[in-house]
């Protein structure tokens, strides 16, 4: 009787864990859906041009909707493609957002050698372009031991070309494997794990491709190097960097063959910050999909784009949206000059403002504070505060801080829950 009542515990147990199991896995499921659907809902409010990024996901994803991937595939190939032409054709650097073009072209099986841009009056296939503009920043490493954009846009167009099937210059890759090697994946004074993770990815492709002839042990040095940056970097909470890279690290993670107990922490962390709408903006989204999914930026290589499943569907929305607070709070804007010269002002603003909905009502006071900004794949940024400008080519941009604590949102999505002073400062990288 005793065996007996052990053995049924035992199967009780077992099959409770199995139940559990399948809850857990359920509810996963959901989480993945809901978050497909929440990245195919932007295309129909996205701002500005088409993102490649939100693209590449949707396309990397388990679960399709054809005809809005279409649309979407169609606006990257006229606007973007126009608005990227555009950019070449006046000497802007765009490395980063060529690669992502590819990579989101190459997500939809499209021929890319079919895909041209006239900078001058012979026209050059994409990725002779994307070709041409990374020995333009490998030159600009050699000479000025950084890149022309930075080591985040670089290690995009290594992994671009190579996921393209692009044999990459070993001269092109040695540059990378040395920035790995002496610790310059850094924005300001911080390590950039978005950098580490997509170097990661970047070099793996080619180390897989066989086409790097140069040294095979520094190659897997560097590659060693960036895995322990990314585990080294996680927090007790499981997120590695912050909420908002720990997605590219755990592609790279997967791309570089860890085991799933390297990472699975970093899963539930990201599972747990979706559930709490943590990533409301698309492009956070669309890094961190893949990641849930088991994916990464290489599964591009080797999409067929067959036997899709086609039956994500949305669902209606309330078009009523929130109310306003009728709570304020007050907020201490402190602007910092390239000089050190401060300003401080203070503004009233409905308690869930947004950070650029504050800075807006604050510019509208007539105090002396005036704000301009441009777009990005994240959303708007700062790109001039009192008249003065923060360029990427002058390797400056605008710190935001609130209480002393880095912001890792951007304007539009950091929310005001409380009085606060926010630090706007003119800040060298």
């Amino acid at each position: 009787m005793i065996r007996l009542v052990i053995v049924w515990g035992l199967f009780a147990f077992v099959f409770g864990k199995a139940l559990n199991l399948d809850d857990t896995d359920g509810s996963n499921n959901e989480l993945l859906l809901s978050l497909n659907k929440q990245l195919l809902r932007s295309l129909e409010t996205q701002e500005g041009l088409a993102n490649p990024s939100i693209h590449l996901a949707l396309r990397l994803s388990n679960y399709h909707n054809h005809v809005k991937e279409d649309e979407q595939l169609t606006k990257l190939k006229n606007d973007l493609h126009n608005e990227i032409q555009s950019s070449l054709r006046s000497n802007q650097p765009v490395t980063g957002l060529l690669a992502l073009y590819s990579l989101a072209l190459k997500s939809s099986c499209y021929d890319l050698n079919t895909v041209s841009f006239r900078v001058t009056e012979k026209p050059e296939t994409l990725l002779a372009h994307l070709k041409k503009v990374m020995e333009q920043e490998k030159e600009h490493v050699a000479f000025s031991h950084r890149p022309l954009t930075n080591y985040y846009q670089y290690s995009l167009g290594v992994l671009a070309l190579c996921v393209n099937g692009i044999r990459v210059n070993n001269h092109v890759t040695h540059k990378l494997i040395k920035a790995a090697e002496h610790d310059n994946f850094k924005h300001g004074d911080v390590e950039s794990i978005d950098t580490y993770a997509v170097a990661g990815m970047a070099l793996q492709c080619v180390k897989d491709s066989g086409s790097y002839t140069h040294n095979a042990a520094e190659m897997d040095l560097a590659l060693s190097k960036i895995k322990q940056k990314l585990l080294a970097s996680r927090r007790t909470d499981g997120h590695m960097g912050n909420e908002f890279s720990t997605g590219l690290a755990v592609q790279a993670l997967i791309a570089m063959g860890s085991e799933e107990s390297e990472y699975s922490i970093s899963m539930e962390a990201m599972r747990t910050a979706a559930r709490n709408n943590i990533y409301h903006n698309p492009m956070a989204i669309s890094q961190t999909l893949p990641a849930l999914q088991k994916q990464s930026y290489l599964n591009v290589k080797d999409k067929e784009c067959l036997n899709e499943d086609n039956t994500l569907v949305l669902d209606p929305t309330d078009p009523v949206g929130p109310l306003p607070s009728e709570t304020k709070v007050v907020v201490m804007v402190e602007v910092v000059m390239s000089s050190g010269a401060a300003a401080a002002y203070y503004v009233d603003v409905p308690k869930g403002s947004s950070l650029l909905e504050a800075l807006d009502l604050l510019q509208k006071k007539d105090v002396g504070f005036t704000f301009e900004k441009e777009s990005s794949l994240w959303g708007p940024y700062l790109s001039m505060v009192n008249g003065e400008q923060a360029r990427q080519s002058d390797r400056r941009y605008w710190h935001l801080s609130s209480d002393g604590t880095s912001l890792t949102e951007g304007v539009s999505d950091f929310k005001i829950q409380a009085a606060q002073t926010i630090t706007i400062k003119n800040t060298t990288y």
